[in-house]
């Protein structure tokens, strides 16, 4: 249970159980007439715009991003992927922002540009590439294929056109939603510790830094909760937290499409404890977001082994660590201070394969530069705590100029000048070598909200680099580090950031910080800059982006659907497999449907499955689960030429009795056209 400055444990369990009891009384009616009382002096006033859309990606025969195991291919869907929007303005006519937290593995420059590009179709000026911050919550378990670059597209068998499009799609749907919705709202900041959902992976990287800087966490994380709550009459009805640990409760055995621990955490809050339908075609009372952080080296697998802790179960984990992050944020609720007046935004960018950092910020008295890409030996070991880099290759983390098998390699193909600029790295993957295979130019954002500063960056943080990034800042605009947030994976994907002595040691997160030792000093220089413009109130000059490799990379031969046939003796939508006649709360039904590829519709914002109930003296059937639930998950089995759905569903304890079915719904294709397909099995007793 999370315990924060600004309330006790109590006051969390209270409010808690205030929320739960409101969610079982009729839902978010209810919840906001049971909410703590709080007093205008505890907020500010702004025009706030709240959205959300379905992102989610092809469930079929894609590569999933993250851990870059090439066997983890999707095979199903367990959670919809979303995407949540919050736009904050002044006024009307005055400067805006946009800050998705999107449910991805990544985030890519490829997306970022074509949603510019669509907003521009339809605001003109109003959106574009400053004022628009796209943030992913790194699941590990969502399709991917959708950067453009080689490094990454090429370990999902290359571009995924259809994942592609259903990201971008969604992410405008949140935003245009964000933007009709723009209305006056209360906004507060809270914040709260939250000890009990990560441990640091790399203890040996972080045991490198100075006292000073481990002095600030003493468990080796940062547990800082952060919180926007923002009310509309004295309801609550957006929430936009931010807490650093990577989204890998899930690990690389999972291939159902699944959001992880902060999807869990934004589902649970908007559906279980809301009681809100994302199908219902109405807008939403309550969008929750759960953004990451200086997330780099801090793992939600307690016991240090992927899929491990707190249980041994890594569904259970997904959700216990997901509980615990909304136990965290809803703890905050009615305790907050005034987010304060002002809106403010710059951005550049900045090639980051040549920055010259000044002494001011590499810490030893000399100018050192950044480096073309090149990741090592240990990114290739991968974090050996969350999973990733395979038991067979023999790279393991920590092995600096200890790995005769890549220093042979590289005596032969990695150049001295290259070798020299990676400093204590054995290179083992020179990327910056090959044209275009990773990103190079990269955007940086720093956010005003009134008194809180965001900077966004396309990297993954460890938690001293982001220590040192807010105390820098600060000090760059005058204000405390604790007004400065530093959110990771926003607007496009350049690997790991680590502190030069984190580096050093040669951990995954080392290995895997592209762009050389003073990478972190040259985005510290890069924050400085925007921070000193922002106070001074000057212009910046802020650069434009590379080539946009978009659709250059061959589409993928996996998962393609081309003519669907159903399963012998049977038809479209034919039960191949009844459930039993009758279920009890906790057990599982299973039903096997004659289906089709699931890649030819998405079937974005609608679904694949629905558990209905017969509804009692009315004759027709309720919709209460689908395919964005936790209850429910769908697996296509895919047989050559045909392709299976099989559905189960966990009935949750409290499910009402009666009487249910399950029903399937699918396009499929034929020659030159597309055609609906619907199933629904027979009836079933759950007492």
């Amino acid at each position: 249970m999370a315990q924060g400055s600004h309330h006790s444990t109590s006051s969390v369990v209270s409010r808690r159980t205030v929320l739960r009891s409101a969610a079982i009384a009729g839902g978010a009616a209810t919840l906001a007439s049971m909410l703590p009382a709080y007093s205008a002096a505890q907020t500010s006033n702004l025009l706030v715009g709240r959205g959300i859309g379905d992102i989610t990606g092809e469930p079929l025969g894609a590569g999933m991003n993250g851990y870059a195991e090439m066997s983890q291919m999707s095979t199903g869907l367990h959670l919809r992927q979303r995407a949540r929007a919050f736009i904050f303005a002044e006024s009307a006519d005055s400067p805006r922002i946009a800050m998705v937290t999107c449910e991805m593995g990544l985030m890519f420059q490829s997306i970022q540009l074509e949603v510019l590009r669509r907003l521009r179709e339809r605001f003109g000026d109003t959106y574009h590439e400053g004022n628009v911050l796209l943030s992913a919550t790194h699941t590990h378990v969502a399709p991917g294929g959708t950067s453009g670059h080689p490094m990454v597209d090429l370990s999902m068998f290359g571009f995924r056109p259809a994942t592609f499009e259903a990201n971008v799609a969604g992410i405008v749907d949140a935003i245009v939603m964000a933007h009709e919705d723009l209305a006056p709202t209360e906004i507060g900041v809270s914040h709260a510790e939250l000890t009990n959902a990560g441990v640091n992976r790399s203890k040996q990287a972080f045991d490198a830094n100075p006292a000073e800087d481990k002095a600030a966490f003493p468990t080796g994380i940062d547990p800082r909760s952060q919180t926007l709550q923002m009310y509309r009459g004295g309801e609550l009805v957006g929430v936009l937290n931010w807490f650093g640990e990577h989204a890998t409760s899930m690990s690389t055995d999972a291939t159902l499409v699944s959001t992880d621990n902060k999807g869990y955490s934004a589902w649970h809050w908007e559906r279980e404890v809301a009681g809100q339908d994302y199908l219902s075609g109405a807008p939403l009372p309550l969008i929750t977001a759960f953004a990451q952080s200086n997330a780099g080296d801090i793992s939600p697998n307690l016991n240090l082994s992927p899929g491990s802790g707190p249980t041994d179960n890594e569904y259970e984990n997904t959700r216990i660590i997901g509980t615990r992050e909304y136990d965290a944020a809803a703890g905050q609720i009615g305790a907050m201070a005034p987010l304060g007046a002002g809106i403010d935004v710059r951005h550049v960018w900045v090639d980051i394969t040549a920055v010259e950092v000044q002494p001011e910020f590499t810490g030893d008295g000399r100018t050192h530069r950044t480096a073309i890409a090149a990741l090592g030996a240990a990114f290739a070991a991968g974090s050996q705590e969350d999973g990733g880099g395979g038991d067979d290759l023999p790279f393991n983390e920590g092995e600096r100029g200890g790995n005769p098998a890549v220093a042979q390699i590289g005596d032969v193909v990695i150049p001295q000048w290259l070798r020299d600029a990676h400093g204590a790295k054995d290179i083992l993957l020179p990327a910056g070598l090959v044209p275009n295979a990773i990103q190079r130019v990269f955007p940086f954002h720093l956010v005003r909200l009134g008194s809180q500063y965001i900077f966004g960056v396309p990297f993954e943080i460890t938690v001293v680099s982001g220590l040192r990034l807010r105390r820098t800042i600060g000090k760059a605009l005058g204000v405390s580090p604790e007004q400065v947030l530093v959110q990771g994976y926003t607007n496009g994907y350049g690997h790991y950031v680590t502190t030069p002595e984190e580096y050093a040691t040669q951990n995954y997160e080392g290995g895997a910080t592209a762009f050389g030792p003073w990478q972190l000093p040259a985005i510290a220089q890069i924050g400085a800059g925007l921070a000193r413009s922002m106070r001074e109130g000057t212009p910046n000059d802020p650069g434009t982006w590379e080539r946009d490799l978009t659709g250059v990379i061959p589409a993928s031969p996996f998962g393609n659907p081309s003519v669907d046939v159903p399963a012998p003796g049977n038809a479209f939508g034919d039960v191949i497999d009844q459930p039993q006649e009758a279920y009890r709360s906790g057990q599982r039904v299973l039903a096997r449907f004659a289906g089709a590829n699931p890649n030819t519709d998405l079937r974005r914002g609608s679904t694949y499955l629905a558990v209905e109930r017969e509804a009692p003296g009315a004759g027709g059937w309720t919709r209460v689960h689908d395919d964005g639930d936790w209850s429910t998950m769908i697996t296509f089995e895919n047989l050559g030429p045909f392709t299976n759905a099989l559905i189960s569903w966990d009935i949750p304890q409290g499910t009402p009795p009666g009487r249910y079915r399950i029903t399937y719904s699918a396009t499929g294709r034929g020659l030159g056209s597309t055609f609906p397909i619907n199933g629904a099995t027979r009836e079933f007793q759950v007492d």
